[in-house]
């Protein structure tokens, strides 16, 4: 499917995959701001997010990465920076692994290399966050604003303990093209996971960002777009 795009500025593309829940233009704001200054800006929703409608996404990130090949190819783009946080770094990735012609960079953050010992119980506390989200008629009625398809869906998605596609996370070792994976120093199990990287592979970079979390591209988004904005240009050159 072509999925619902949002597009600003012009120059070199860089595409922003959003976090679950969210939707191209409710995140990556500030980036989408600074980098539409010099970059054409390409700002998707994923499937069954915002105007990408769709009720079918039992097989999420490969469907999603078709998506967006398909969404690449429709706007007549041959190549782009690809930047991702959480869910959506999780289908950049998966897009890299199936078109990696069709990546210049990739820039990741929010993802979990290495499964912990504790993910059963993180899991379980993940759900029960998630079950308040969905008994919360507040949060509930917003979601139901900004989402055409039933946004629940990801709520139920999520409580399978095996969801995480950890094999997909490893493959990044396996990339030719240059990668960043910034992460926040609060998050001790992206932190942990991003060392693995820089022994196994020259051309990942690795960025850890002081007084963040999960979200550094919201937490700290001067950092993070600086660090961002270093990265491609060192990749382009320039």
């Amino acid at each position: 499917m072509i999925l619902h795009t949002n597009i600003a500025g012009d120059g070199k593309p860089i595409v922003f995959l959003h976090t679950g829940l969210q939707t191209g233009l409710l995140d990556f704001e500030f980036q989408r701001a600074y980098f539409s200054q010099n970059y054409q800006v390409i700002s998707p929703d994923l499937r069954g997010h915002g105007q990408s409608k769709t009720e079918y996404i039992q097989n999420f990130f490969e469907d999603s990465a078709k998506d967006l090949l398909e969404t690449l190819d429709h706007l007549k783009l041959p190549a782009v920076h690809l930047v991702g946080c959480s869910l959506g770094a999780l289908v950049a990735i998966k897009f890299a692994q199936l078109f990696p012609n069709r990546i210049i960079t990739l820039a990741i953050s929010g993802i979990t290399p290495v499964k912990p010992e504790n993910w059963l119980e993180m899991h379980e506390e993940d759900v029960k966050g998630q079950t308040e989200v969905l008994n919360s008629k507040e949060i509930a009625s917003y979601f139901d604003q900004i989402h055409a398809s039933n946004w629940r869906q990801f709520i139920h998605f999520g409580k399978d303990e095996s969801w995480y596609p950890f094999d997909d996370v490893k493959a990044v070792t396996e990339f030719g093209f240059p990668v960043l994976f910034i992460v926040g120093e609060n998050k001790t199990n992206e932190t942990i996971g991003a060392s693995i990287y820089p022994e196994k592979t020259p051309n990942i970079r690795i960025a850890i960002v002081p007084f963040a979390g999960h979200l550094v591209h919201t937490e700290q988004p001067e950092i993070y777009t600086k660090i961002v904005e270093v990265f491609i240009k060192k990749a382009e050159g320039s």
